[in-house]
Formats: structure tokens, sequence, C-alpha cells
């Protein structure tokens, strides 16, 4: 088992390194490949059913930033807030 720089464990480590290669966040990657690694879930590369973030509004956005504690957000144009919501 892989080890990430928090001292989780990584429980599929080949699906997390393939995910770390495509551009996911550690933490994105290591969901996905913990969950791939647990017979009783079925995750996809792609998650629920939320509409893409250019189709939500700046207030949405900065809401969404702020639950996750994304320093800067105030300051943030709409891009921004999108870059910065997909680097988390």
């Amino acid at each position: 088992m892989a080890k990430s720089n928090n001292g989780n464990s990584i429980k599929n480590a080949d699906t997390y390194e393939a995910l770390r290669d495509q551009g996911a966040s550690k933490e994105k990657a290591a969901r996905i490949a913990n969950a791939k690694a647990n017979e009783d879930m079925s995750p996809s590369k792609k998650g629920g059913k939320a509409s893409p973030y250019e189709e939500w509004t700046k207030y949405d956005l900065y809401e969404r930033a702020q639950e996750i504690g994304i320093d800067g957000r105030s300051d943030m144009t709409k891009d921004e807030l999108i870059e910065a919501l997909r680097k988390h």
C-alpha cells in the first residue's frame, strides 16, 4: 500500500498514480483510488450530476470556495474561482 504525504494509506496505488498523472489533485486521486479498492463502491472518474462550474454564478462559486476554505476567494474573478475550485 502506498502512503500519501500526510500519512494516509492509498489502497490502489496504480489508480492513484494514473489519476495524478492526468492532473487530479492528491485528495481527489486518493478518494477515487480508495473507493475503487472498496468492493462495495463503484466510483467513476466523473462525479455527480452537478453542472459545469462555467454555468454557476460567481456567487455560487464563491460560496463553494468558502465551504472548502479557499484563501483569497473574495478578490477572485469568476474564472479564478473556477480555477481554484478545480485545483483543490
